[in-house]
Parts: C-alpha cells; sequence; structure tokens
C-alpha cells in the first residue's frame, strides 16, 4: 500500500486541461476575463485593497454573509450552509478535498470540508453534524447562525488534495470510501471525477438511513454509488470498503473519510498492498498508539495535570481550562499553539518551523513530553 502524503503528486490544480465547470457551465466566462484583464491594467492598485480578492489579506480573513441554510440529513443533525461575499464578488479558488476555518463568534475557531461544486467560484458550501457531547462549535453553528448573519472565515486550505490518475499518480480506478459526516470532502471529489469520465465507484455508509446527508443528491449517479446503513447491512467489512481491485498493474487509488477506527483498519487492512494507494482524512484526533504518562505544568498558576498514556496534552489541558483554543487536533492548523518554558518537547505536528521549534513553541494536540513534565504557558 502507499499512503499517499500528496508532496511529490501533482494537484488538480496544475491540470491544463481542467473541465471548465463540475457541472457544464463555462468557467471562465469571456466577459469576466475581458474585465479581470482590464482591471490588471487600468486599476493595478485594486488588488492590495481588496481583502475579498487576496486570501492573504488580513491574514486570509474574509467576511462572508450566510446566504443559505438547508437541513441535510433526515435526522436534523447535519445541515449545510452557504456563503457568499457581501458584494456576491468572486471567492478565491478551491479544489477538492479542500476545508475553510470558521471563525464563530464565541472566539472558537473550526475547520469544516467545502462540499459544494469548486467551479461555482460566488459561494462556499459546508456542512455540519450536531455533535451533543463535542467541544461545542457545532452547537454554535446549529443553535446560533442563520440566513443573513455574517460569519469571519479562513481559507479555502486542502490537507487532502485529490490526484487524478495520469496526473501524479499511477492507479487508474478510483474508489471512493464514506461514512457519515465524512461525506463532505468526499462529494466534490466523485463530482470532479465523474466530469472527467474517470472509472470510479463509491460506498457510502452510516448508522441508519435517517442519519446519512446527502442522499438526494448522491442519488444521480445511480449505481456507482452503494449505500449500506449499520442497522440494516451490520458493520462494513475491509474487502467491502475497498471494492473490487482491477487486475493487473491498472493500480487502485482510495480516498476514504470517516471515523478514526474505520481509517484505522482500513490502513491495517491495505498494509501489504503495493497496489493500492490509500488517501484519507480524519475529522477527529489520531489515536495515541506509542505514548507513555507524564505530568503538564501551567507556567502561570503551577497547577500540575496527568497526561494519560492514551491522551493528548491538549485534553489534559482543557480539564483545567476548557476555553483551551484548537481546531484540527491533528497537527496542520496551529491553533491549539503553546509555549513551553521547562521540558523535552516530543514533536508530532507538520507544522511547526526549527526555530519555532527551538524557541519552545508546540502543538498540544499531537506532541508530547520525552521527559518526566513539561511546563507550558497559558
Amino acid at each position: 500500500m502507499t499512503i499517499m502524503t500528496h508532496g511529490s503528486a501533482r494537484p488538480i490544480s496544475d491540470l491544463s486541461t481542467e473541465p471548465p465547470h463540475l457541472y457544464g457551465r463555462f468557467r471562465r466566462d469571456p466577459l469576466m476575463r475581458l474585465l479581470t484583464g482590464v482591471g490588471k491594467v487600468w486599476f493595478p492598485f485594486w488588488r492590495p485593497i481588496s481583502p475579498l480578492r487576496d486570501p492573504a489579506a488580513n491574514d486570509g480573513v474574509m467576511t462572508l454573509d450566510i446566504v443559505d441554510r438547508e437541513v441535510v440529513a433526515v435526522d436534523e443533525n447535519v445541515i449545510a450552509l452557504t456563503f457568499a461575499a457581501p458584494d456576491r464578488s468572486i471567492l478565491p479558488e478551491w479544489h477538492p478535498g479542500a476545508h475553510l476555518d470558521l471563525l464563530l463568534p464565541s472566539g472558537r475557531m473550526r475547520e469544516y470540508s467545502l462540499c459544494g461544486d469548486p467551479g461555482d467560484r460566488r459561494t462556499y458550501r459546508i456542512a455540519v453534524r450536531r455533535i451533543p457531547d463535542g467541544g461545542g462549535g457545532s452547537i454554535e453553528v446549529h443553535d446560533g447562525l442563520r440566513v443573513g448573519d455574517s460569519i469571519q472565515v479562513k481559507g479555502p486550505r486542502n490537507a487532502f488534495p485529490l490526484v487524478l490518475p495520469g496526473y501524479g499518480s499511477p492507479a487508474r480506478t478510483l474508489r471512493f470510501v464514506a461514512a457519515g459526516i465524512g461525506i463532505t470532502p468526499i462529494l466534490p471529489m466523485i463530482a470532479m471525477a465523474d466530469r472527467y469520465g474517470l472509472d470510479w465507484s463509491m460506498i457510502y455508509s452510516g448508522r441508519s438511513a435517517d442519519s446519512i446527508p446527502f442522499i438526494d443528491e448522491l442519488s444521480r449517479y445511480g449505481d456507482k454509488v452503494t449505500v449500506r446503513t449499520d442497522d440494516v447491512d451490520g458493520l462494513p467489512g475491509m474487502d467491502e470498503l475497498v471494492g473490487p481491485v482491477p487486475a493487473g498493474d491498472a493500480g487502485l487509488s482510495v480516498y476514504c473519510c470517516g471515523p478514526v477506527p474505520m481509517l484505522e483498519r482500513l490502513r491495517t487492512h491495505l498494509a501489504d498492498r503495493s497496489d493500492i494507494e490509500l488517501h484519507f482524512e480524519r475529522f477527529s484526533p489520531p489515536p495515541i498508539l506509542d505514548g507513555t504518562e507524564f505530568t503538564v505544568r501551567i507556567g502561570s498558576t503551577g497547577r500540575t495535570e496527568t497526561v494519560a498514556a492514551d491522551e493528548s496534552v491538549l485534553t489534559a489541558l482543557r480539564r483545567v481550562d476548557p476555553a483551551v483554543p484548537y481546531s484540527c487536533q491533528q497537527g496542520f492548523c496551529g491553533t491549539c499553539r503553546l509555549k513551553t518554558s521547562a521540558g523535552e518537547v516530543d514533536h508530532r505536528d507538520t507544522l511547526l518551523t526549527g526555530p519555532e521549534r527551538e524557541d519552545g513553541w508546540f502543538l498540544p494536540c499531537v506532541s508530547r513530553c520525552r521527559s518526566d513534565s513539561l511546563t507550558v504557558e497559558m
């Protein structure tokens, strides 16, 4: 098995043959291209002062309007929100697998996959499942955000890019695996694969038919998509998730998003398969398999808390202060970044630079401690 990090693969943004629009409409309108060219020649000063057109401006923060809110699961626990710029102008480009950071009114930041149409440059769509016993972000979205409200976002960013066969991937067949709300990054991927006429299939599982979002939207793909539910079919086997593997050297590329236990079982199942690429994204922290117990100390108060072998520093800190900021819990967004003043950090993130680590910074969502204790400044 090849587990792709996507560092050497060619993402779809590099393709010279990218279709004009996922659903057949022209993506680069001739009039828009003309006006864009005129703007670049006659109004070169406009871009630096427009944060909506320059995602790097204002630290990448944009203010968007909520223009649509839709319940997309029968049990009403999943809602889809659609955003647009206040002046309905063109938004920064994105590609399948990308996500937005929502800066919620409470101060929380949460990441949600974009699940709309990348060819639509005037709106973004996300979907959020209500999690009653989570960190409060999903409840705030469900109970506090309505059509007409404005919200700040950062992004889009992509840690789960789709790599098309023939453009960075040797595979010739795509298999999409989604469970529950894990459908969100997969939706744009299957739309892109279908638009290109690629050989693809998908299996979509959930607890029950009522809990699965976007069922109606998926119906247009016919028998390319298999829907199964645990209450009727039982838990899926790994061979069922992977599906048929092409004979010979054609290769298979699997894109999967869902609960951590399913991802870990699938990763183990494919560990010895050199003919299968596995690309996956987690919506929750990865399991800690090689941790040891240690103590974390709050420098400002002297209070200590034990970090168990199978929990993160972030989890322990949230017992002391539930308001500790966090988002991805996987070591790539940087929201939970804290500074240490004593102890030896075992860095396990993919974000911090060498100088930042030397200066004492670490990410408590994934990193651990090589010494008996770690002192953090909060």
